[in-house]
């Protein structure tokens, strides 16, 4: 059996051609059936997220499953070869298995250390099993996969910082507030970066969101994404004294929030901390606002020098976890050897004891009658015979699977006790 993984990802191809392969749940049944229906395919996955699509099957020594997937993965989700081939990476056996502990450890993603892409291997690898095409030998290397993952993140620390500035703010909150839950949020402008950074926080336990816009009608739909209220702009600095967390993008081109307008929050507030995140270009809030105890200014500059330095930090950390899956793909190439060769170890078992139960069975006959006692140690003695004769080619064996070349030298004690594994 051998493991081939044929696919694409950010670092190879463009979004545009990665959406052209993905996979949607409804056309996975399909695709299962008509990977399974190759010839020498025994079992496959299809991990299909934004960032990547890969599909790793397990076929016979002498299939060709790069070509195979290749021309599956154009016809099935209907792309032109020529668009497609340009992009796609194969890997097989070891190569395969180290990428797929990579990708499990997130080491292999646009953002190192995010957790998402472990939930997605785990859905699709659930998937697969559900439409019948992964059994053992895949569920082997990818719950292999799933430890290491775990592994990679108790002994490092490549997932435990922050390094987009939607997470930073988030993680800045915590530290200002220690919990998130119940504090109130106001959106000042209705952007992108304010909606993400708010559903960071609403997902932490900020579960009251108010948004106010110069333009009301989009302030009433940023305020239904999140269940939360409008506040008329003209109104929204008489509120301040309520608001724990304040995200200002609004489009204008001066400061619409000023240092005495949060010092008249603050005292009504009996200087109960503010955090004031201010992601607009140009600036919405007066950075003079800093000088105010009590209240928390970060602008888009300070989440990104945040960020960059977390990433500087998961990167040295990365390196840690590469070692740890170098180590790991070892220990499960030395089991996959173990579990291919173990036929052969049954087999030569299974021969040596016919020999010796025919043996003692034709000794038996001229020794005359046996007491139990005298039975009982004839048999431990052949036994033992068998085992020691046996302990070389066994250990053999077991040290060859490790090695390289060790086929050759498996063939040939396959051949020495004629194992005919038919």
């Amino acid at each position: 059996m051998r493991l081939s993984l044929t696919g694409l990802n950010h670092k190879t191809a463009p979004v545009e051609v990665r959406e052209r392969l993905a996979f949607d749940d409804r056309a996975l049944a399909e695709a299962f059936r008509e990977l399974r229906s190759r010839n020498g395919f025994h079992e496959a996955l299809v991990l299909s997220t934004c960032n990547r699509v890969e599909v790793t099957v397990a076929a016979d020594e002498d299939a060709e499953p790069e070509a195979a997937v290749t021309e599956f993965l154009c016809r099935f989700r209907k792309v032109e070869p020529e668009l497609v081939r340009p992009h796609l990476y194969h890997l097989k056996d070891r190569e395969a298995i180290h990428h797929l502990f990579r990708v499990a450890a997130s080491l292999d993603s646009m953002v190192v250390g995010e957790p998402q892409i472990l939930g997605q291997m785990k859905t699709a690898f659930a998937l697969a099993k559900a439409h019948g095409a992964a059994g053992g030998y895949l569920e082997m290397i990818l719950t292999r996969a799933f430890s290491v993952a775990k592994r990679v993140r108790t002994e490092t620390e490549i997932g435990r910082s922050a390094v987009s500035v939607s997470y930073v703010a988030v993680e800045l909150a915590r530290e200002i507030f220690g919990s998130l839950n119940g504090r109130k949020v106001l959106l000042v402008g209705a952007g992108k970066m304010s909606e993400l950074a708010a559903r960071h926080l609403h997902r932490s336990g900020a579960n009251q969101i108010f948004v106010t816009n110069r333009t009301r009608d989009r302030a009433v739909e940023m305020a239904e994404i999140f269940h939360g209220s409008v506040v008329e702009y003209n109104q929204f600095v008489s509120r301040l004294p309520e608001i724990d967390i304040l995200i200002a993008s609004s489009g204008a081109p001066h400061y619409i929030l000023h240092k005495q307008d949060v010092r008249r929050a603050l005292e009504a507030r009996r200087n109960r901390p503010m955090f004031l995140i201010d992601i607009a270009v140009p600036r919405n809030i007066d950075p003079a606002v800093n000088e105010l105890e009590s209240a928390f200014l970060y602008d888009i500059d300070d989440l990104q020098k945040v960020a960059d330095a977390n990433r500087i930090g998961r990167l040295k950390h990365a390196e840690q976890a590469e070692q740890i899956i170098a180590e790991e793909v070892d220990r499960m190439m030395a089991r996959l050897k173990a579990r291919e060769v173990a036929p052969t170890i049954v087999r030569l078992q299974e021969q040596l004891e016919a020999v010796r139960l025919a043996e003692l069975e034709r000794v038996r006959s001229r020794l005359g009658p046996l007491t139990p006692e005298q039975a009982q140690a004839l048999d431990a003695l052949t036994r033992s015979i068998v085992a020691k004769i046996a302990h070389a080619p066994i250990s053999e064996l077991r040290r060859q699977a490790a090695e390289p070349g060790g086929v050759t030298a498996i063939e040939l004690i396959r051949r020495m006790f004629r194992l005919d594994e038919g």
